[in-house]
């Protein structure tokens, strides 16, 4: 058994302009998680929050409560972007053993990473929608060959947008042709952050991680903004070589598929950037 949690960083509107303070890049990203290594991965994670800021929560309550007390990837972003160099060391410190966590626990990742063209239309809606089947495809696809099964958290966003997202799995669990995805159990779930230390991992992964790596990647020289900043080709250098590693890549005898897909309205440039030397 299997579970993947899913998360996003960016947010989905169009960029008007190169100088917009809109968001450049919307990542979509799906961590698939062995059941196995769960009760694991949640018991070393709160105390790696407590150690790495013992502050969060008051010493006198239930430690299993750090769970509520959340650290969002986007505070720790800005840290390694404009913080002391003391705090920076702190957050990659923190960052280094959360994807450690992962690697021990025989975690596989894959994201959808747009890339948004100044003055272009984008669909935010349709953008998930199809980015969420998209990483259906490779959890089936991942689940097939641990010969497993698998379900799916995602961060609740509204419930409109939820179920639209829910349905759109639905009609391809129940198209006449036959069960797309029939190693995932049931339709997403969408939960809060607070409930799920795995979906607190993916954000994370999501908006310290991926996104920072993407705007340093395909947007220098045509986004001018406070979203793009120089230390993010630091965060890219130090975690490109580990996210590689834990992305989960596939063929379907055709193309390559799974692991972190790009979108580039600017340039058309492929993933395999974000990992050059």
């Amino acid at each position: 058994m299997h579970l993947c949690y899913v998360d996003e960083a960016g947010c989905p509107g169009a960029l008007p302009s190169a100088t917009s303070d809109v968001q450049p890049v919307l990542v979509i990203a799906a961590l698939f998680v062995p059941q196995s290594q769960l009760a694991l991965l949640t018991r070393d994670f709160l105390q790696l929050k407590r150690h790495f800021n013992p502050g969060l929560a008051p010493a006198s309550s239930p430690w299993l409560d750090l769970a509520k007390c959340e650290i969002k990837g986007a505070d720790l972003r800005r840290d390694l972007r404009s913080a002391g160099r003391n705090r920076r060391r702190a957050v990659n410190g923190f960052l280094d053993r959360v994807i450690g966590l992962l690697e021990r626990a025989n975690a596989k990742l894959v994201a959808r990473i747009y890339i948004k063209g100044p003055g272009s239309a984008f669909n935010g809606r349709a953008v998930y929608t199809s980015s969420v089947q998209a990483l259906c495809a490779s959890f089936q696809h991942f689940l097939a060959v641990q010969d497993s099964r698998g379900f799916m958290v995602a961060d609740s966003r509204t419930p409109a947008l939820n179920s639209v997202v829910s349905h759109s799995v639905f009609t391809q669990k129940f198209k006449a042709t036959g069960d797309a995805y029939d190693r995932i159990l049931e339709m997403p779930t969408f939960g809060h952050s607070e409930n799920h230390v795995a979906l607190q991992i993916t954000d994370f992964i999501c908006s310290s991680v991926l996104s920072p790596m993407a705007t340093s990647t395909y947007c220098p020289g045509h986004i001018n903004s406070v979203h793009v900043h120089a230390r993010d080709e630091d965060i890219r250098k130090l975690y490109a070589p580990r996210i590689k590693a834990l992305s989960y890549r596939y063929s379907d005898g055709l193309r390559p598929k799974g692991g972190l897909t790009v979108n580039d309205a600017i340039l058309q440039r492929h993933g395999g950037l974000m990992f050059r030397p």
